[in-house]
């Protein structure tokens, strides 16, 4: 199964990625974590794994990949992505592993002026076109904030959508724009509520789409915020992570 985790900046997405993959690794799955957000630069830290090299490089590079692509970036991109890929196609430099977790990183910004992330997402979705998964095996794409990779359709290629809100306004209203996208492309979304406190509870279950697509509510964890601050490995296994975890292996 390939699962989009999307949401605004700061929501917590890195860390329910983390934890929906650990809990996964634990029950048997076997988990590839792709880290597609250009400006998030603790995932990998999450996880307690060094950072694999962009898969950006695979293709040459960013500015290889412009300056090759040509007035065709499609014929381009074939040229790497002929058939179908398997886990074990991913080569080793692109990915590290521990504990039944691989994580890949398709790039990240890294200079004043080097241009939009646009190609890291274009290999990206060739990728997860041709990947193939066999049974046991889950996708998990930690998106980048907001709604620009239902515009570039990557979400198109993914079986499931997972959008994790805060108590905030601009989550509430984001929740009510990825429905809509999710809907015109034929993909179930479901709510994860993170951080969530007694009086926000239901002013978010209420605000949802729909109330029945509530995978869980995760409340205010001091212990998460304190490793999340920290930038250090998360471990620690939460029940609401495991309903979501049902969802998937169901």
């Amino acid at each position: 199964m390939k699962i989009s985790v999307c949401g605004k900046g700061g929501c917590g997405k890195s860390t329910i990625v983390t934890l929906l993959a650990r809990e996964l690794a634990a029950r048997g799955e076997e988990v590839l974590i792709v880290d597609a957000d250009e400006s998030n630069y603790g995932l990998h830290r999450h996880l307690g794994m060094e950072k694999p090299e962009d898969f950006m490089e695979y293709v040459g590079g960013k500015a290889g990949f412009l300056q090759s692509r040509g007035a065709d970036p499609q014929a381009f991109l074939n040229q790497y992505f002929k058939g179908p890929w398997t886990l074990s196609d991913i080569p080793e430099k692109y990915r590290t592993e521990k504990d039944g977790i691989k994580l890949m990183c398709s790039g990240k910004i890294q200079a004043v002026g080097e241009g939009c992330a646009c190609p890291f997402h274009s290999v990206l979705k060739a990728f997860v076109a041709h990947l193939q998964l066999a049974d046991h095996q889950v996708a998990i794409l930690d998106m980048e904030a907001g709604i620009e990779h239902f515009g570039r359709g990557i979400d198109s290629e993914m079986d499931l959508l997972f959008m994790v809100l805060d108590p905030s306004y601009e989550s509430i209203q984001l929740a009510k724009k990825i429905a809509v996208m999710a809907a015109a492309i034929g993909k179930p979304v479901y709510y994860l509520l993170n951080r969530v406190d007694a009086a926000a509870q239901q002013v978010l279950i209420d605000a949802v789409p729909d109330e029945d697509k509530v995978a869980c509510v995760i409340p205010v964890n001091p212990v998460l915020l304190a490793e999340g601050l920290s930038g250090s490995a998360l471990t620690m296994r939460i029940p609401e992570i495991g309903r979501v975890a049902d969802l998937i292996t169901g």
